[in-house]
């Protein structure tokens, strides 16, 4: 997304007394917004046009719901945002949604500028990494890996790898200061911009995450390290 355009978010909503509200104030903030309540039109638009942020509600009341909406446009497109939005607010839910790809999941009832502000960082980190192509590139080493921060691309053993924006922002974080502990706080706020009194699992899942892509065995982490009662620490 360059400045001299505006965003444009793909909202599916199948209730419309959320979904009218929602788009009004999304458009009042500038955005261009496509709304549809079906699943399957969610996949259609997404195919045959280029959105720059996914919200989406899970429970759509057809044979697509929304996770499956949100898992499909994960595989074809890594770097899509996806902003979650549910009545459900049962853990197993939430780290579902953050595990098949999304990158932010709101429960209703949620205040309306807190998902105004998520929506503005999540949109800023893409332009972000769309449209400043004069940084030097960023490359880390992580174990057998090599990652492009840039590309959000790693190589390694068993192939090639993509990142989501969010996936390289939290690694950015991280390996900038190897060795120190970073809190869940401090990392929500760097990483996505909440306050620290959000209370959220969204740090650890993502940890999940990067464990799961980078480390030899996930349940004994080397690099992403747990440090108990404290938050995380990434070790070289």
């Amino acid at each position: 997304m360059s400045d001299n355009r505006q965003a444009k978010v793909l909202l599916v909503e199948d209730e419309t007394h959320l979904a009218r509200p929602l788009q009004f104030n999304l458009e009042q903030e500038g955005y261009q917004v496509r709304w549809t309540a079906s699943g399957k039109e969610a996949l259609r638009l997404q195919q045959s046009e280029a959105f720059d942020l996914l919200i989406l509600d899970v429970m759509i009341e057809e044979e697509i719901d929304g996770f499956e909406v949100a898992r499909q446009v994960r595989q074809r497109d890594q770097k899509l945002p996806i902003l979650i939005l549910t009545a459900r607010s049962a853990d197993s839910d939430r780290v579902h949604g953050l595990e098949i790809g999304a990158d932010d999941y709101m429960v209703k009832p949620f205040h309306l500028r807190e998902l105004l502000l998520r929506v503005q960082r999540m949109l800023r980190r893409v332009s972000w990494y769309r449209d400043d192509a004069e940084r030097r590139p960023r490359r880390v080493a992580i174990g057998a890996y090599t990652v492009d921060l840039d590309n959000l691309a790693a190589k390694g053993p068993q192939g090639e790898l993509q990142l989501t924006a969010l996936e390289g922002d939290l690694l950015a974080v991280l390996t900038e200061e190897p060795n120190r502990v970073l809190t869940r706080a401090e990392l929500l706020e760097r990483v996505w911009g909440y306050s620290s009194d959000v209370e959220t699992r969204t740090v650890d899942n993502f940890i999940v995450r990067l464990r799961r892509y980078f480390e030899e065995e996930p349940d004994q982490p080397r690099h992403f390290v747990s440090v108990r009662g404290r938050g995380y620490m990434y070790i070289p």
